[in-house]
């Protein structure tokens, strides 16, 4: 699999972009990889963030979501982030708004020639900028530098909002694995699509 580093400052370099209402514009520094510690622990905060965002959203699903996020193994998941999205083969991409990590986006190779999304999450404080959007364009050009053919990605029903940004930029709907688990079935899709 040929490396090639496709982020660069002149495709994802700074941008403005002005808040909702009156105000100063904010900036977007940049959409960066993550390779350091202290970038890794942004993603580690933004990981809980994650959770936390859809036990405060979803409080009905608490018990699914915390049967999936186990607190312990989480934490777990979470430290690991180096090894797990380890260049080439995956990363971890942040967006800065405003000089802050307010987003991010990784993913690993599932086989060959096809790379799987692990979570993709913009808080609170960096919404209605563009920045899903904008996380995913720069991942798929990563991956196409990594020399994927392919992006697949799991993700939840309830989350209504992110279904509707994937497919936008392509993504569709493909079959559940066999061996899913019952009990998210009715929870739960799978999409893909090409590079």
């Amino acid at each position: 699999m040929a490396h090639t580093s496709a982020l660069t400052e002149k495709s994802f370099g700074s941008m403005v972009y002005r808040p909702k209402g009156e105000g100063p514009a904010l900036k977007i520094s940049r959409i960066r990889l993550a390779d350091t510690e202290a970038d890794f622990d942004e993603a580690r905060a933004l990981g809980r963030s994650w959770v936390d965002w859809q036990l405060k959203v979803y409080p009905e699903l608490r018990e699914p979501i915390l049967n999936y996020f186990d607190p312990v193994e989480y934490e777990q998941t979470l430290a690991a982030l180096p090894v797990v999205h380890a260049r080439p083969k995956g990363a971890v991409l942040l967006a800065d708004l405003g000089g802050s990590a307010v987003g991010w986006v990784m993913y690993l190779e599932l086989e060959p020639g096809i790379a799987e999304i692990k979570r993709l999450f913009v808080d609170e404080a960096g919404r209605g900028h563009g920045l899903g959007r904008k996380l995913l364009e720069a991942m798929f050009d990563q991956m196409r530098g990594d020399g994927y053919q392919k992006v697949r990605f799991m993700s939840s029903y309830f989350l209504t909002h992110a279904r509707k940004l994937y497919e936008t930029v392509g993504f569709e709907d493909m079959p559940l694995p066999g061996d899913y688990p019952d009990e998210y079935r009715d929870l739960d899709y799978f999409m893909e699509r090409s590079l």
